[in-house]
This record gives structure tokens, sequence and C-alpha cells, in this order.
């Protein structure tokens, strides 16, 4: 999959596509067929793994047939169902039963959702490194702080990784806190009642969801059919983590000016260039990361607005925003947690440049120094407790490395 509008959405390779969902929702067909089979309420001769029904090649005819039913599921489960009958009558006849469309979309979409977490999970480790590394080699590497765009106090380019370093790391707490994401499983209204009815007895439903979890690798929650906060809040974390690397972007872009030059992109054959001007040197990845930034929140308010707008039992259309608008989100966060590690893994540090910029904003840049104590020398040294900052920051990486 590869979005032309979207620079870089390669990154995220299969993640999400179109055959990646419908993947996902027949892993969960899956699931629950062999939990049916499992605690006898399917025949034995009712097993089946699903392997090989459903392919890449069927993506078209399952999205032609969405419309008419208003989701994916429909059409793919009557595909499916086909294609069983020729091979397990048996398990053509359990397929599905108990369950209803919104429990497979929505643990299928959980699936891809976690994969996606992973990929961006483990960039933020990648990130995090490099930021320690750097706090730690430029503790004193002297620069000139700003605020406001306007020259403030001296600080260093560690207290500066530091701070980046902390935004990552508040990232990667608030996606491990919410990236577990449960199973879906409720039947038509959310009451569970075609699976009681199937089984005999609420606890082998029990069991029925349980065995269903754990076959997919997911935590087991009551039904969540009208309660969003599972996607909400991973649709919040995206954008903490977006946030952050737009945070380190926007840092990127202004230092890397040529009157600044304090920072600068790794150079890499064929990117950065210009269509018309070939003296420039464009700081693509930040660029594109600053983008992924300013985009993400509006996907996660859609989200936010769908949960907002659910209604009875199963929403009408509040539900189905939130699919395409996740995938979107899940994408771009991907591609953005790429980019950003290899920007951090390539950066140039410009020391002599910081240093100058710092020495041509003085003696301006010491005056509140010298308001606090009126006989420090110019250019005297002002840390504060950068030490104590930088040192905090690297401990707290180190904690879940």
């Amino acid at each position: 999959m590869s979005d032309l509008l979207w620079p870089g959405d390669e990154r995220a390779g299969d993640l999400f596509t179109d055959a990646a969902v419908c993947a996902a929702m027949v892993r969960v067909e899956a699931a629950w067929l062999a939990a049916l089979v499992l605690h006898g309420v399917a025949a034995p001769d009712a097993r089946d793994d699903l392997d090989g029904l459903i392919g890449p090649g069927d993506v078209a005819t399952v999205a032609a047939g969405a419309e008419s039913g208003g989701n994916p599921l429909i059409p793919l489960l009557k595909l499916l169902r086909k294609r069983l009958e020729a091979r397990n009558p048996a398990a053509a006849s359990w397929l599905h039963r108990g369950l209803t469309s919104q429990d497979v979309v929505d643990t299928g979409l959980v699936l891809c959702l976690r994969d996606a977490a992973d990929r961006i999970g483990d960039d933020l480790a990648a990130q995090a490194a490099v930021l320690a590394r750097l706090a730690e080699e430029h503790r004193d590497t002297p620069m000139a702080g700003r605020t406001l765009t306007q020259h403030a106090v001296p600080i260093t380019f560690g207290l500066k990784a530091a701070g980046w370093l902390t935004g990552v790391l508040d990232a990667r707490d608030r996606l491990a806190a919410v990236s577990d994401l449960p199973l879906q499983v409720g039947g038509a209204a959310g009451s569970l009642a075609a699976p009681v009815a199937l089984a005999g007895s609420p606890a082998v439903v029990g069991d029925l969801v349980e065995t269903t979890a754990e076959t997919l690798g997911l935590p087991v929650r009551d039904p969540w059919h009208t309660a969003r906060a599972p996607l909400t809040g991973l649709a919040d974390a995206f954008v903490t983590c977006t946030d952050a690397w737009g945070r380190i972007a926007n840092d990127v872009l202004v230092s890397a000016r040529p009157e600044i030059h304090e920072l600068s992109e790794g150079a890499v054959a064929g990117r950065g260039g210009s269509s018309a001007m070939p003296n420039k040197q464009n700081p693509v990845l930040s660029v594109l990361v600053k983008r992924a930034a300013l985009a993400a929140p509006f996907l996660a308010a859609t989200v936010h607005a769908g949960a907002a707008a659910a209604v009875d039992e199963r929403p009408d259309g509040g539900w189905h925003v939130e699919w395409a608008t996740l995938r979107t989100l899940a994408r771009r966060t991907v591609t953005a947690g790429s980019q950003t590690a290899e920007l951090l893994a390539g950066l140039q540090v410009e020391t002599a440049w910081m240093t100058a910029n710092l020495t041509a904003a003085r003696p301006g840049i010491d005056a509140e120094q010298r308001s606090i104590n009126p006989g420090a020398a110019s250019g005297e040294p002002y840390p504060g407790a950068t030490d104590r900052i930088i040192d905090a920051a690297i401990a707290r990486a180190k904690e879940h490395r």
C-alpha cells in the first residue's frame, strides 16, 4: 500500500491495509469457531482453521459488497462461507454463530491497531536510546536558549535533548498504558444472548470468550459496543507520539536555518533536493514529521466524535466513522515514528555554530544572570539544575529498555 499524497506512507508497509483488515477478521472468525468446537458447542467435525480461503485478491470483491450492508464483514463472511461449504460443510454451518458484525469488525481493528502500536513502540525505544546518548554527550555543549523566538538564557544542547527525551518517554508510557486493546464479543446487542442460547449457560460463554481471547492474544472485557474508550485512548496515545515528534521536528527546522545552522539532518543521497534550486538541501524528514503532528489531532478528534455519537446498542455512523480514521491515524503515526527515528539517528549537532551563536548573543543573553548576581562576568557558567534534569531523563529512559 502507498499513498501518493502522503510521502513516506510506504514505511507502514502492510500494516492496516485492506488485505490486513480482511485477514484479521478471518482470524477472529477462526478463533471463535475453534472455541465453539473446543467447548463442545459445535461438533468436532466443524473444526477448521479457515486458512487459504481468503486472500489479497479478494479485497476488491469484499470492498464492492460492503456498501449494501454498511460494513465489510458481511460480504467477507458471504465469500468465506461459500468457499468453506465446499471444504467443510459442518464448519460452514457453525461459522459466525453467536457473533455479530461489530464483534468481528471491532476485534479485527484491534488486531491491526495492536500491530501498529508494536511498531510505534519499537521506534519510540530507538528514539529514546539515541536521545539519551545525545543528552549525555552534550550535557556541557553550550548554546543559546530561546523563548518566544528570542534569546532567553544560555543552556546546553544536552538539556534540549533531555527535553525531547522526556516527550518521547511520555509518549512511550502513554502508548504502553492503552495499547492492550480488548476482545469484542457481545452478540447482536451487547448482551451475549445468542452465544448463551447456543452454549446453554453464561458460564460456558465465559469459557468461549476467554478461549477466543487467548487464541488472539487479547485481554477479555465485557462488551464495549457503545463504550469506545479503548479506541479513543489509543487514538490519543498516537497523538501524544506525534506531539513529541513534532516538537523535535520544529526545533530541527528552526535550527537548520542557514543563519542559525545549529542542527542539520543527516545527508542521504537524493533526499532534500529541490526541483528548481539545485543549491537547496531541505530538511525533508523534519518537514514530514511536522506534517503528521499537524494532522493527527484532528483524526483523533473524529474518533472522539464517533464515540460521543454512540447511540442505542450500536451506533449509526459513529461506529462507522472510526474505521478509516483509525487506519489513517495508525499508518501516519507509524510513518512519522519511523521518520523521527531516522532523523534522530542521523542528526548532525553543529557545536561550533552553537558556540558562535551564543557568543553573538552576549551580553544580552546574560541579563537574567547579571540581574540576580550583578558581579557575574559575561560568559560565566549559568547551568541551574541542568545535570540533575539530564540525569533524571536518562535514568527514566533506562527503566523499560
